[in-house]
C-alpha cells in the first residue's frame, strides 16, 4: 500500500515514514500541499495522510482541490487543533477520517486498517457486481443458433486469458456484448471495462483519447490527461471500429500491442501498461489489408482469436426467443401487462431480413410496447410494418449469393438513409447506426 503523507512539520514527517516502513507500507512525504496534487497528476497513492494547518494551502483547501479533480484516494486528516465542527466539515468534503494531534503510533495504523478494510469490501462489492453482470450478459445472449453456440463456447474458453480478441460481425449482431462477457467472465472481471468507438472519436483527438498527453504536449493541454489504455490498466480495453482507425494510429496501437507499454502525447517517457485488448469491426480487414487501408501486421496482433457474430437473418430461431425477451424488458420498464406477440405479428418478424440485427429487433419491440395498449403486440403495432413487413428486397429472387445479396441491400439502405435526410452524410450515418466514416467509406466503395 502506497501513503503520502503531507505535513509542514518536518518531525511529523519523519516520524509517520518510520512508523508505516515498520508496517510494511510504502511511504512518501511532502511539505506543501500544492506539490502534493502536483504529484497526483502523475503518480498514485492508496492513501494520503495530511495536515490541516499548513502555510500557503491549508489541508481543507487541498481536499477541496482534490475531490474537485476528480481524485477518489482515501485522505486522512490529521490536526492538532481538533474540534468536533473540524471533523464534521473534513468529512463532508469527503475526508475517510480524522486524527487528533498527538496521537500514539497504534492509532494511525487502526484508522489505516480500517480504511484498508473498506477498501477489500468496495473491491468485494465491484466482484460481486461483476458476478452479477456477466450472469445478466449470459442470460442476455439469447440462442438457439449452432454458429451463435460456438461463439458463445469461445466466449468463455478465452475469458480467462490475456489473449487479444477480435470480434467482426454486422453492426448490431452484439460484438460489444460479446467483448463484455470476455470481460466479466475472466480474472480481470474486478478490474475496468474500458469501451471506445474508434470511428466515433475526431482524428485529431484519437491519440490523445487513447494513450493520454502531458500538460503543454498541444494548445489547450492545460493539464496531463491519462488515456484510455492508462484506464484499463489490470483491466480490458475494448476497440470497436478498429477498422476506423487512421494508418499513423495503427503505428501506435501495434507499439502498444507488442510491447505492452504507451506514451502520452508530448511525453518523453513510455509507461508500462497490462489492458488486455478486445477489438471490433465490421469491415473485411482482410480485404482492407489488400487495399492498403490497414496494416497487416496488426491485423495479426489483434486476430489472435476471431469471434464471428452472425447475423439475425441467418439465425431465425432466435428471433421469437429474442422478441419474448424484450417484450418482458420493456413491460417491466414501462409498466405494461403485454407478454407475447400475435401470430400474424409472430410471422412478420420471422420472414423479415432484419439489415439492423439484435439491434433492430429490440427498437421494434420498444416502439411497439409504447404503442400496444392490449395485452398482445400485434401487426400494426410493428415499425417493420412502415417499410414493409418482408422488407423489401434489393436484389432478384434467382440470387443466392450471400455476399451479392447484402451488397445490394446495404446499397439500398444507403440510399434511403441519403434519400431521408436530403444527402447530409452525418445524420445519415445516425440513421443506419454506422460510424460517419463508415458511411464514407461505404459510399465511395459502392460508388454512390
Amino acid at each position: 500500500m502506497r501513503i503520502l503523507i503531507i505535513d509542514d512539520e518536518e518531525s511529523m514527517r519523519h516520524m509517520l515514514m518510520v512508523i508505516l516502513k515498520r508496517e510494511g507500507y510504502e511511504p512518501s512525504a511532502l511539505a506543501d500541499a500544492s506539490k502534493a496534487l502536483c504529484a497526483l497528476e502523475t503518480d498514485e497513492f492508496d492513501f494520503i495522510l495530511c495536515d490541516i494547518k499548513m502555510p500557503g494551502m491549508d489541508g481543507m483547501r487541498f481536499l477541496k482541490e482534490l475531490k474537485a479533480r476528480g481524485g477518489d484516494e482515501t485522505v486522512i486528516m490529521m490536526s492538532a487543533y481538533a474540534s468536533m465542527d473540524t471533523a464534521i466539515e473534513c468529512m463532508k468534503l469527503g475526508a475517510y477520517d480524522y486524527i487528533s494531534k498527538p496521537f500514539k503510533s497504534d492509532e494511525i495504523i487502526l484508522v489505516l486498517k480500517k480504511a484498508e478494510e473498506r477498501e477489500r469490501l468496495k473491491k468485494e462489492n465491484r466482484r460481486l457486481r461483476a458476478e452479477s453482470e456477466a450472469e445478466y450478459g449470459a442470460r442476455i445472449i439469447i440462442t438457439k443458433d449452432a454458429r451463435m453456440q460456438e461463439a458463445m463456447a469461445l466466449v468463455r474458453k478465452v475469458a480467462d486469458y490475456s489473449t487479444t480478441v477480435l470480434i467482426t460481425g454486422e453492426s448490431g449482431t452484439g460484438k460489444e456484448l460479446a467483448a463484455r462477457a470476455i470481460h466479466h467472465c475472466g480474472l480481470r472481471a474486478l478490474q475496468p471495462f474500458v469501451a471506445v468507438n474508434c470511428g466515433a472519436i475526431p482524428k485529431d483527438l484519437l491519440e490523445s483519447e487513447l494513450f493520454g498527453h502531458v500538460k503543454g504536449a498541444f494548445t489547450g493541454a492545460d493539464r496531463n490527461k491519462t488515456g484510455l489504455f492508462q484506464e484499463a490498466d489490470k483491466g480490458t480495453i475494448f476497440l470497436d471500429e478498429v477498422g476506423e482507425l487512421p494508418m499513423e494510429l495503427q503505428v501506435k496501437l501495434l507499439r502498444a500491442l507488442q510491447e505492452r507499454e504507451i506514451r502520452r502525447v508530448g511525453d518523453t517517457k513510455s509507461v508500462k501498461i497490462d489492458a488486455r485488448v478486445v477489438a471490433a469491426t465490421i469491415r473485411d480487414l482482410r480485404q482492407e489489408i489488400k487495399d492498403g487501408r490497414f496494416r497487416e501486421d496488426l491485423f495479426y496482433r489483434l486476430n489472435v482469436i476471431e469471434i464471428n457474430m452472425p447475423p439475425l437473418r441467418q439465425r431465425t430461431a432466435d428471433i421469437e426467443p429474442l422478441a419474448l425477451h424484450f417484450i418482458e424488458k420493456y413491460a417491466r420498464k414501462f409498466g405494461k401487462s403485454v407478454k407475447s406477440l400475435s401470430k400474424d405479428a409472430l410471422d412478420a418478424i420471422v420472414s423479415h431480413t432484419w439489415p439492423g440485427n439484435v439491434r433492430e429487433l429490440e427498437n421494434a419491440v420498444e416502439r411497439a410496447m409504447i404503442l400496444e395498449e392490449s395485452g398482445i403486440i400485434g401487426k400494426d403495432a410493428l415499425p417493420i410494418m412502415d417499410r414493409g413487413l418482408h422488407a423489401p428486397r434489393f436484389y432478384g429472387e434467382e440470387e443466392i449469393s450471400i455476399k451479392k445479396a447484402e451488397e445490394t441491400l446495404e446499397k439500398g439502405l444507403i440510399r434511403r438513409a441519403l434519400e431521408k435526410t436530403n444527402n447530409n452524410r452525418t445524420k445519415a450515418a445516425e440513421l443506419l447506426e454506422i460510424s460517419h466514416r463508415a458511411l464514407l467509406y461505404k459510399i465511395k466503395s459502392y460508388g454512390l
